[in-house]
C-alpha cells in the first residue's frame, strides 16, 4: 500500500536535480581517494567502498553509481532518463583518472525506486554487477533490470507470500474462441479459499493477465490471498486474460488488443463475461464487476468503463498510455456518464503523471467516485505491483 503524494510538492521539486551538498562532498571525497597507483591498491580501496556502503552508494537523497571495468564510455540508463529519451538528465559516467572506475552522481526523492541498466561503449547493456537488487520488466515476463532503492522505499509485505494466508485456487490457461477477433484467447481464473461456501462474488477482469500473475512482476494471486485472509477486502473472483497467442507465446497481441480496440471489447461482452458468469459463482452487475490494467491496459480499462458503464462499474487504471489514443479524453468528458468508481495511479519519474492528471481533472467534473495516487517511480512493474492492493481495497473493502 502506498501513501498518496502531494501533487503541488512534486511539481515544485526537481527530483532529477544535481547538487553539491555535504553528502555529495563526502562521497566524492571517498571516490577520489582512489588515486592512481598499483592495481592491488585500487582493489583494496574499491573493496573498502563496497564494505562501507552498498553500491550504488546512497546517503539520504545522494547517489553515486559506480562501475569498474575497461570501457571507452559508460552510461547509466533507466527510469531517471526515460531510458535515453530524456536528454536533460546527464547520464554519462566520468572516469576516475588512473583507474578503470566510472561514476555518476545524482539526487532522487528519498522514497524513490528506479529501474536501470549500465550501457557500455554505446551498445553493451548490462545489469549493475555491484547491485543484487533486481526488478523484472517487459512484455511477457521480460528480463531483469537493476533496481535502485532509496532509503525510505520499502517492499510492501502484502506482496510477499505468507504460509499463514489461506490460499485460493488458480485455474490456468483456459481457452476461449473470440468471435469478434477470429482467434483463441487464453485466460486464468482465481477463486478464493472456500469459494463454495461464499455465495456469489464480485469479479475483476485483468488485462496483461500473465504479467499480473507472474511472481516476478504483478504477483497478484499472492496479494489476493493476503488481502482476503487479512479481511481487508471481500472475497472476489479474478479473471486474468493473457494477451499472448496461445500457441506462440512470444507473439504478444497487446498493442493491438489494448489500443481502444472495439473488437476486443466485443470479445469481453459477447464471449468472456457470459462464459465466466455461466461457469463461476459471480455477481452479474456493473457495481460488482471491475476491469484492471497497466500502461496500454490502463487505457483499455478506461475505455471499457466509459464505453460500457452498464457493464463495468469499477475501473483500475495504472500508468495509463493515454498518449497513444488521445480520443480517450473525449469519451470520458461526458458528465452524464453513470456514476462509477475509478482508481488510478501513475509514477512521476518519466511515467504518465501528466496525462493522468489531465484525466483526473475530467473525473473531478464528472459524477465518478475516484481515487488518484502518484509515486516516485517510473513505468515499471515495481511501481504497479505495490499499488494493486490499494486498488482492490478501493473497490472491494471489507465492511466493518
Amino acid at each position: 500500500m502506498r501513501k498518496v503524494l502531494s501533487i503541488a510538492l512534486l511539481v515544485t521539486t526537481q527530483w532529477y536535480a544535481f547538487g553539491q551538498n555535504s553528502n555529495y562532498k563526502y562521497l566524492h571525497d571517498v571516490i577520489t581517494s582512489l588515486k592512481s597507483g598499483k592495481s592491488e591498491e585500487v582493489e583494496t580501496q574499491f573493496n573498502k567502498l563496497r564494505t562501507a556502503f552498498k553500491i550504488p552508494l546512497i546517503i539520504e537523497d545522494s547517489v553515486y553509481f559506480l562501475y569498474r571495468g575497461e570501457a571507452k564510455t559508460v552510461e547509466w540508463m533507466g527510469d531517471f532518463n526515460g531510458w535515453g529519451y530524456k536528454k536533460e538528465f546527464n547520464n554519462k559516467g566520468k572516469k576516475i583518472p588512473g583507474t578503470n572506475i566510472w561514476y555518476l552522481n545524482a539526487s532522487f526523492p528519498l522514497d524513490a525506486r528506479l529501474d536501470y541498466k549500465i550501457l557500455i561503449d554505446g551498445n553493451g547493456w548490462i545489469l549493475d554487477p555491484e547491485n543484487d537488487y533486481q526488478q523484472w520488466s517487459g512484455v511477457g515476463g521480460g528480463s531483469p533490470n537493476s533496481e535502485l532503492r532509496m532509503p525510505q522505499w520499502q517492499e510492501d509485505p502484502i506482496t510477499i507470500e505468507r504460509a499463514e494466508s489461506n490460499k485460493g485456487t488458480l485455474t490456468k490457461d483456459q481457452l476461449l474462441y473470440a468471435n469478434a477477433l477470429g482467434y483463441q484467447v487464453t485466460y486464468s481464473v482465481y477463486q478464493p479459499f472456500d469459494v463454495e461456501k461464499l455465495g456469489n462474488l464480485p469479479t475483476i477482469y485483468v488485462t496483461d493477465g500473465y504479467e499480473y500473475l507472474h511472481p516476478q512482476l504483478g504477483r497478484m494471486s499472492t496479494i489476493l490471498d493476503n488481502l482476503i485472509s487479512d479481511k481487508k477486502i471481500k472475497p472476489i473472483i479474478a479473471i486474468f486474460v493473457d494477451n499472448r497467442e496461445p500457441i506462440n507465446r512470444a507473439n504478444n497481441r497487446r498493442m493491438n488488443e489494448l489500443a481502444m480496440n472495439s473488437k476486443y471489447l466485443d470479445f469481453f461482452m459477447d464471449d468472456l463475461i457470459p462464459k465466466i458468469e455461466s461457469t463461476y459463482p459471480v455477481m452479474a452487475n456493473a457495481q460488482s464487476r471491475a476491469i484492471l490494467g497497466a500502461s496500454m491496459g490502463g487505457l483499455t480499462s478506461t475505455y471499457f468503463a466509459f464505453a460500457k458503464p452498464e457493464v463495468f462499474g469499477l475501473a483500475g487504471i495504472q500508468s495509463p498510455a493515454f498518449y497513444t489514443r488521445p480520443q480517450i479524453y473525449s469519451l470520458c468528458s461526458d458528465t452524464a456518464n453513470p456514476k462509477m468508481k475509478i482508481s488510478m495511479s501513475a509514477g512521476v519519474i518519466n511515467d504518465t503523471s501528466a496525462d493522468s492528471r489531465k484525466m483526473k481533472d475530467l473525473l473531478e467534473a464528472s459524477s465518478c467516485e475516484y481515487h488518484y495516487r502518484e509515486v516516485n517511480e517510473g513505468h515499471s512493474w515495481g511501481n504497479w505491483r505495490r499499488l494493486i492492493d490499494d486498488i482492490l481495497i478501493d473497490f472491494f473493502p471489507m465492511q466493518p
